[in-house]
């Protein structure tokens, strides 16, 4: 049986609030869970001790076991130095311009640094 740790959604509408959890990775996300061991409030400010309250030695317990976190919840447990953090992947070039755009930005550029010269009026 793969286990994994991950949120489980609590609270009412437009009002998230989440349960850390070791499941069995086929549960469904708010089903049937092995051991909660934490909570997470997003609503909550991002010094508040509240915000993420884990059960360290019950998290640590679990990676030893095997289960695996997701990646929200590796934040998490990177914080609290319980796993190495994850490394950020670069962002896709897809937000740059194409290739034609930013030579006629580049030409822009140079043309704005040095003034075009006009010929003499005959």
């Amino acid at each position: 049986m793969a286990l994994k740790i991950r949120l489980a959604r609590k609270g009412a509408k437009k009002q998230p609030f989440y349960h850390i959890v070791v499941a069995a990775s086929t549960s469904p996300r708010d089903g049937k869970f092995v051991e909660k061991i934490g909570t997470y409030d997003p609503h909550a400010d991002h010094h508040d001790e509240k915000r993420v309250v884990l059960k360290s030695d019950r998290a640590q317990y679990w990676l030893e076991k095997g289960a695996q976190p997701t990646d929200r919840v590796q934040l998490f447990l990177a914080k609290a130095g319980l796993v190495p953090a994850k490394k950020k992947t670069d962002q896709t070039k897809q937000h740059l311009p194409r290739a034609k755009a930013q030579e006629r930005m580049k030409n822009a550029a140079q043309a704005g640094a040095k003034p075009a010269e006009t010929p003499a009026a005959q």
